[in-house]
């Protein structure tokens, strides 16, 4: 392959890589670490293209530098398939997750309407619920950016018109976050006489159980998964890339 071809070819490939990248982050909701991930797809072809260049006036830095990136790169790419591995092992429900309490991890509302990951989340919710008649739910979610009413008071309306007991049924309305979530309802178990360090069942996307049920054990938990099936395929590897850097994050500064 002559220049003008490598020039051509690595025109062609960041052209390919950013259109890729912008049409993930601005054409779709959902899946930003897509395009993020592209991105820097983008950004690591062009350094390696530049420290080429480089080599033919300054040979030695160049080397230097392609190798320090390279190491670093391996690293990071290591650290990345070794948190993915822990999180594609847990996105599956639990055999037996049999529990007094079932908590289901909040999710958006679109207005007042449960968003899809949400949907996920309640059609598993309420298929647990029916298995084990003894179990009593918490929902939980506080109320954010464009929802009209809280997450937890969304999934209580929509189980008790899917046919769910009212009194089975426990709203947690001030959490923002998975940690929040998870801490509250156990507070509320704690008020109701149960004990926040036996088994709880978890309800979240699969893949998001491995990090909900990581800081589950932190709290003191017993936590038993219960995965909700994320329905597009394109979606799921956005957000099983996505839950990888947030398990190295927790990893690295806790």
């Amino acid at each position: 392959m002559n220049c003008c071809q490598r020039n051509r070819a690595f025109l062609w490939t960041e052209a390919v890589l950013l259109a890729l990248s912008a049409f993930f982050a601005f054409a779709l909701i959902g899946y930003r670490t897509l395009a993020l991930v592209l991105l820097f797809t983008a950004l690591v072809v062009a350094a390696f293209r530049l420290l080429k260049a480089l080599g033919a006036e300054r040979p030695a830095v160049a080397r230097t530098l392609e190798r320090l990136l390279v190491i670093l790169l391996s690293v990071g790419v290591g650290f990345f398939i070794v948190a993915e591995a822990h999180v594609v092992h847990s996105a599956r429900s639990d055999d037996d997750p049999d529990a007094p309490y079932l908590l289901v991890l909040g999710a958006g509302v679109n207005g007042t309407v449960p968003s899809l990951s949400m949907l996920n989340r309640l059609e598993a919710a309420k298929a647990y619920l029916e298995e084990y008649r003894d179990a009593t739910v918490i929902v939980s979610g506080g109320q954010g950016a464009g929802e009209d009413i809280t997450e937890a008071e969304c999934m209580r309306l929509w189980l008790e018109e899917s046919g769910i007991e009212p009194d089975r049924i426990i709203k947690e309305e001030k959490s923002s976050s998975t940690q929040e979530n998870i801490r509250f309802a156990l507070d509320i178990i704690a008020e109701r006489g149960g004990d926040p360090r036996g088994r709880l069942a978890i309800v979240s996307s699969e893949y998001h159980l491995y990090r909900a049920k990581l800081i589950a054990e932190k709290l003191g938990a017993e936590p038993y998964g219960v995965a909700a099936r994320t329905t597009y395929v394109v979606l799921r590897m956005n957000y099983f890339i996505r839950e990888a850097f947030a398990v190295a994050f927790i990893w690295t500064f806790g």
